[in-house]
């Protein structure tokens, strides 16, 4: 374990160019934002400042909820942090944005925010590409029957799970254990939503395996294994309840970690994110084969948050996580524009 260790800090230190905190200039932490997810943003948000100016980064809070986005280039901001979750900051716009300000940017570009944020897609290319995701049937707001909907659990058996296509943080997810339930768990989904997705459930273990790095360069950090209340991995057991356990080094099998690391970085690859992200997987209890739930490229930086946890792990402190994060922002069309 100490090894694999040294191996990730390594490769994850080798992959952050040398800078000095002057060398960043001034820094703007995006969080907040008009998403469903904004308390949590708020939270990471907070704690990527206070790591970035412990560091001595001329780092400020930006809440795009609340100022415009071209300010970030009259007021003299070099790069942008993003801790912003969920629509308009995970899923595209924003980055399209930075692009067009050529301000660089943390984490993954405009095409793979766009198409991760969006689970059906991401499925779709999972699928394209040999990646085992869980069944799933596709729901249109406004094109779907009653008859329809009660129907799904034929095709995907019971229990099941409905949940918005383009929403993080669990927030209108249900898990449909009858018939009579899949009415409500669907309307729930459908008022988030126009595309309602409705999964295979998987029974077994739930891990989550963080990436750092881009292309052949990206590194997966250690695996953690959630067990919570019930199985019951909601938005309130995520973020604001200390009885769900995280457990790292995971005490999987022997062999198993590495499996999951080695889908976890294909499946990160394939999307062409970079920088960081966080993917979720589940085992199945029988055959112990990991199935690939979604990714999410702008993960929690909370104190609950699970990137950090594994970084932790993995020898990286909370504060050089950021760090290493700041120093990876880039543009998708890099053309000497930093210097600008």
């Amino acid at each position: 374990m100490s090894e694999r260790k040294d191996q990730v800090r390594l490769n994850t230190n080798a992959a952050a160019p040398a800078a000095t905190a002057h060398s960043f200039g001034k820094v703007a932490v995006l969080m907040g934002g008009h998403s469903a997810e904004r308390e949590v943003s708020l939270m990471s948000g907070t704690g990527v400042l206070k790591a970035l100016q412990s560091k001595g980064i001329d780092a400020h809070a930006f809440d795009p909820a609340e100022r415009d986005l071209s300010e970030l280039k009259r007021k003299g901001f070099k790069r942008c942090f993003i801790a912003l979750h969920g629509r308009f900051g995970e899923d595209g716009t924003v980055q399209g944005a930075l692009e067009l300000l050529g301000i660089p940017y943390t984490g993954s570009g405009v095409m793979a925010s766009s198409i991760s944020i969006d689970k059906v897609m991401t499925k779709r290319v999972w699928l394209a590409e040999g990646l085992p995701t869980p069944r799933y049937v596709l729901l249109r707001r406004g094109s779907y029957t009653n008859e329809q909907v009660r129907c799904v659990p034929d095709d995907l058996g019971l229990p099941l799970i409905v949940k918005p296509a383009r929403e993080g943080s669990s927030i209108g997810v249900a898990k449909v254990q009858g018939y009579s339930e899949m009415a409500n768990a669907v309307d729930q989904a459908a008022a988030l939503d126009a595309d309602v997705l409705c999964e295979q459930f998987i029974s077994g273990d739930e891990v989550t395996c963080p990436v750092l790095g881009t292309g052949d360069a990206a590194r997966a950090l250690p695996v953690i294994r959630i067990v919570a209340p019930e199985g019951n991995y909601d938005y309130q057991n995520k973020y604001f309840t200390d009885d769900t356990k995280y457990i790292v080094p995971a005490g999987l099998p022997e062999g198993e970690e590495q499996v999951i690391q080695d889908i976890v970085l294909k499946a990160y690859r394939v999307l062409g994110c970079r920088g960081w992200g966080r993917l979720d997987v589940m085992i199945d209890a029988v055959s112990r084969k990991p199935t690939l739930l979604e990714i999410n490229t702008s993960p929690g930086m909370t104190g609950h948050s699970l990137v950090p946890m594994s970084a932790r792990a993995a020898g990286i402190s909370y504060e050089d996580l950021c760090l290493q994060l700041l120093a990876s922002a880039a543009l998708d069309q890099e053309q000497g524009i930093w210097n600008k």
